[in-house]
């Protein structure tokens, strides 16, 4: 039987909080966190925004802003990138078929 979520200790900006979350889930939790520490590091650097409630807000709408825009296509091409594994992964197969006829 799967156990259920453990609460793990993370720090954003020096600040510690627990969190619940499953075992399998724990490497991207722990990468989300060092990513969002990072964006409230820079936030807090710059010196424009003070306070840890306000610098956690704003580095949450600038995370929400990347990801949207990704989602949206105004950052990466999702569907270029698709098309280019797919010439890559036909252009691998027709160098493997070549391969099998050498035995």
């Amino acid at each position: 039987m799967a156990e259920g979520p453990k609460t793990i200790e993370v720090n954003l900006l020096g600040r510690t909080y627990h969190v619940a979350c499953d075992d399998d889930e724990r490497a991207a939790l722990m990468q989300a966190v060092a990513y969002l520490d990072a964006k409230m590091n820079e936030i807090h650097k710059a010196g424009k925004v003070m306070g840890a409630e306000r610098i956690a807000v704003m580095a949450a709408l600038n995370v929400a802003h990347e990801l949207l825009s990704v989602k949206l296509g105004a950052g990466f091409d999702i569907g270029h990138a698709k098309r280019r594994i797919s010439a890559i992964v036909s252009q691998l197969d027709a160098a493997l078929a070549k391969q099998e006829k050498l035995f």
